[in-house]
């Protein structure tokens, strides 16, 4: 399996609450990495985006921090800019060196234990955990808490979790990504166009529904009068956040379009995706070691943005109440859209 880490400077860390289904997962790059974002949901929870674009100051941060806990989830990155502190890593200001730390939130306090969130420890705890090695998937971290399908609430969701991807484009460029799924919609294999894990019905069809083995098909509910009126009811509570890192070397404004065209990746394996009830946020991180064609690097980004997700959903196991892809996998009817 490659991963995120198979690119040299970038290390893992994962630290959750199992008992409280929920999470944070930290992507360290300690030597500084030119950063951008895109921001495409509508309900995004975020810290650090604005100094990512273009024309700004800052270009290169130190760490992202990807967790549970909705809004009081960023609490978390106090304990990474702590852990990255204390080795004397961060933004030279001439008095002190003062670490940029990025930040994306899922909503997953309607799993678990709402009032458990992480914190600054569980970010510390996280950076700890760094390493280099391939990181586990599915539910851990951030995915810890995180579930897909829920235009019928968390009674006909799935469980999802987090995953990782990476690809070699040639002349030792590479490409990765790490995502963590809560998407409102389903998830789809984007290969076979098949759906994987979302909202469930008894029956086949869109308004057959309850906690049964067969997929309702989101996009199809959506076209229906019961779709139009339920949606006025659903929540904010969803998203999908990720890094896309790559060891090429990019300008701030090349680094900024492949996470633009990394973007797409989730388009390619959510259904829907970037609604107003998501948060879609990518960061996208470049180390600056082999000269690489940003097309190219960007075009491969969606590629492992969309084979994380489908890991992050195929890899994670039943919590919560929740059944996830593994667990019904051979019961469930695959009811493409």
């Amino acid at each position: 399996m490659k991963s995120i880490t198979d690119i040299p400077g970038i290390k893992v860390g994962h630290a959750q609450d199992e008992n409280a289904l929920t999470g944070c997962t930290v992507i360290l790059t300690e030597d500084g990495a030119i950063s951008g974002v895109d921001q495409r949901g509508g309900a995004p929870g975020t810290r650090e985006t604005d100094l990512l674009r273009t024309s700004h100051l800052v270009q290169k941060i130190h760490g992202i921090l990807l967790t549970g806990g909705s809004a009081f989830g960023l609490d978390a990155v106090s304990g990474v800019m702590r852990y990255l502190e204390e080795n004397k890593i961060g933004y030279n200001t001439g008095s002190i060196k003062v670490p940029i730390v990025p930040a994306a939130v899922i909503f997953d306090l309607a799993l678990g234990d709402p009032t458990v969130r992480p914190g600054t420890q569980m970010g510390y705890e996280a950076c700890k955990n760094a390493s280099d090695l391939p990181p586990l998937e599915g539910n851990v971290g951030a995915g810890t808490g995180a579930s897909v399908g829920k235009i019928f609430g968390m009674a006909g969701a799935m469980k999802s979790g987090i995953g990782t991807a990476a690809m070699e484009l040639g002349g030792g460029v590479i490409v990765g990504a790490i995502c963590v799924v809560n998407a409102f919609g389903d998830v789809v294999d984007y290969k076979t166009s098949k759906l994987i894990a979302g909202a469930r019905s008894l029956k086949k069809g869109p308004l057959k529904l309850g906690k049964g083995p067969f997929f309702a098909n989101t996009l199809e509910v959506l076209t229906t009068f019961y779709g139009r009126k339920i949606l006025q009811l659903a929540s904010l509570s969803n998203t999908v956040i990720g890094v896309v890192a790559t060891n090429a070397k990019l300008t701030k404004e090349e680094v900024n379009k492949v996470a633009q065209m990394a973007g797409n990746g989730i388009t390619l394996s959510i259904q829907p995706a970037n609604t107003m009830l998501d948060g879609d946020t990518i960061f996208a991180l470049s180390t600056q070691k082999k000269r690489a064609n940003v097309n190219i690097v960007g075009s491969y980004a969606a590629i492992v943005v969309a084979e994380a997700i489908v890991r992050a959903t195929r890899l994670a196991v039943g919590a919560g109440g929740l059944p996830a892809h593994v667990d019904i996998s051979r019961k469930l009817s695959l009811h493409s859209s």
